[in-house]
């Protein structure tokens, strides 16, 4: 990777190469995570990791208010007007900010980031959710014909006043929410261009159409108005100091150290001497030991905006786990999950409150609907599947009209290798089935995660155990994903419902927060009579970091925010 010019003290520099080294230094925020960086082009991010650097690199229009994921704020935009039909905004820019590059942002550079995204949109992208917002469609100009330059640049333009107007082809309650992704934070135009990334013009984005942008010439250098500038990024740090030009003032720390260290008991180590500021833990069962070091800090029971489930695959395309692909005491056929009654069945057989209290040391929470509590449509009165021994085996005796339960059958599943949680949840659910009828017979097996997460995108996954993370702080990104027929884990379930994709698409047009929770409040009913998914419990979040940290708390972690502070870093000070 190319180095910038800044220099970092020895001292900063010292513990990156050696993470036991000594205390972290008063000017220097040393974080220690498991997870590799992808990618530091915000058009391309799309994972945890790399948010957590995104952010503080770039801005977005908006953010999010505090610790508050429902109520948004503006940042380089300073207001918004939006037309009474819901289809046009228009966006007042912050004026003179500058970029690490030391230009001065304008709306053209707001134009060509948005404009960038759509243009790029690929599988493994973030930028789906935009191009729907903004074009009507989830996809790029390789997959749908209609996505044209025309309907890009109407879509995303400046006006005279340079003011940003961005024109929907329908209403989207959402956008908002949408505009406060990290992957829609504005890059700088002229030094992009520079580098080598698209123009921005009419006459070659054609070929930039659905680009990977992971490596790209940005993601190497990257210029946004965040507080921080990259100074350095190889396969285990990630050097960034403050922008002195930042227009929010400078940041309290002068320096940002992120490292990648795999090993979790390393980092336990540099956590409880200091070494490392805040440290990514991974067991929560390490807590009470870490609540009786004096140094350090433990918040928990913080929000979690993930939503755990886990999925009964409809129509299984694989044969390896069909056995002998009939209802004959030796396989499945591949509508197993199709029956009502066999979801039913697995929902009563899963004991929630055993995952509780074994699983997650008795932290998780029940949910009602697959939707974080916090979410507009959450309703608690949605009954659930609690586990039921009777019930589960009524279940089964009904099911494909008793050749179930005469029968058996044998069940193939997946579980993503190295997860003990995974490999500790399936064997809960194992033991619970089995134990209703000796002819049932449940074999699990690890799986690597790349191979797990693309067999189950081409239906070739039975049963998975999942975490789907809000991109955005709405129910459309959540239940949309989950449920609908055309959402993102429709060819990994294999669900189809007319009335909950009628419902789905309704409340993504309408602008009354009442209408769309009454219809979300449908969609969580619906979905729980014809048990979609297994609900799992859903565990709080916690962050451990040493005592001299400032700026990280209760009232202000935001799970919207992936770094591992809960915050901005121009937030945090010692």
């Amino acid at each position: 990777m190319r180095t910038r010019n800044t220099i970092l003290p020895t001292l900063t520099l010292a513990i990156l190469t050696a993470p036991a080294l000594a205390t972290a230094p008063k000017d220097t925020l040393v974080l220690m995570q498991s997870s590799d960086i992808t990618t530091l082009d915000p058009a391309q991010a799309y994972d945890v990791a790399s948010f957590g650097i995104v952010e503080n690199l770039y801005e977005t229009l908006v953010t999010y208010r505090g610790s508050d994921q429902t109520k948004l704020q503006p940042l380089l935009a300073t207001g918004w007007t939006i037309r009474p039909d819901g289809r046009q905004y228009t966006f007042d820019l912050r004026r003179n900010v500058r970029f690490h590059s030391g230009n001065v942002m304008t709306c053209a550079d707001a134009e060509y980031s948005l404009r960038r995204l759509l243009v790029t949109n690929n599988a493994d992208s973030g930028n789906f959710f935009i191009a729907q917002a903004l074009l009507g469609t989830e996809s790029n100009a390789k997959d749908d014909p209609s996505v044209t330059w025309p309907k890009i640049s109407r879509a995303v333009a400046c006006n005279a006043a340079g003011q940003l107007v961005l024109t929907l082809p329908s209403p989207d309650p959402a956008l908002l929410a949408k505009l406060a992704s990290q992957n829609t934070g504005i890059v700088d135009r002229a030094f992009a261009v520079k580098l080598g990334e698209w123009d921005g013009t009419g006459n070659t984005w054609e070929r930039w159409v659905g680009e990977d942008l992971t490596d790209s010439a940005l993601s190497r250098q990257p210029s946004g108005t965040g507080a921080y500038q990259l100074v350095r990024q190889d396969a285990q740090t990630v050097l960034a100091t403050r922008h002195n030009q930042y227009w929010g003032g400078a940041a309290p720390l002068k320096n940002v150290a992120v490292q990648m260290v795999s090993e979790e008991a390393t980092r336990l180590a540099s956590l409880q001497r200091c070494d490392a500021d805040v440290a990514e833990v991974g067991l929560r069962a390490t807590l009470p030991q870490l609540r009786s070091q004096a140094a350090l800090q433990v918040l928990d029971h913080l929000p979690d905006l993930g939503t755990p489930v886990m999925l009964m695959n409809q129509n299984i395309q694989d044969p390896v786990l069909l056995g002998s692909g009939k209802l004959d005491g030796k396989g499945i056929p591949a509508n197993f999950f199709s029956d009502l009654n066999i979801r039913q069945a697995f929902s009563f057989a899963f004991d929630s409150e055993r995952y509780i209290r074994e699983i997650t040391s008795g932290a998780a929470r029940h949910r009602t609907m697959a939707l974080p509590p916090t979410f507009l449509g959450y309703d608690r009165r949605v009954p659930r599947y609690a586990y039921s021994r009777a019930r589960a085996t009524e279940a089964f005796k009904k099911a494909f009209g008793g050749q179930v339960w005469t029968a058996g059958f044998v069940l193939n599943v997946n579980y993503r290798s190295g997860s003990k949680t995974g490999q500790a949840t399936m064997e809960l659910l194992k033991a619970s089935v089995e134990a209703l009828n000796p002819k049932f017979r449940v074999n699990i097996q690890p799986q690597p995660w790349s191979e797990l997460l693309a067999a189950s995108k081409s239906g070739k996954a039975s049963m998975l155990t999942l975490s789907w993370s809000a991109d955005y702080a709405d129910p459309d990104n959540v239940l949309y994903a989950l449920f609908s027929s055309k959402g993102f884990y429709a060819p990994r379930t294999g669900f189809k419902d007319a009335q909950v994709d009628a419902w789905l698409e309704q409340a993504r047009t309408l602008t009354d927060p009442q209408q769309r929770a009454a219809l979300y409040r449908k969609v969580g009913a619906r979905t729980h009579d014809l048990a979609t998914y297994i609900l799992m419990p859903a565990e709080p979040s916690f962050l451990v970091f040493c005592k001299g940290l400032k700026g990280v708390s209760v009232t202000s972690y935001n799970p919207m925010l992936s770094g591992l502070t809960g915050t901005y870093w121009r937030q945090v000070r010692k």
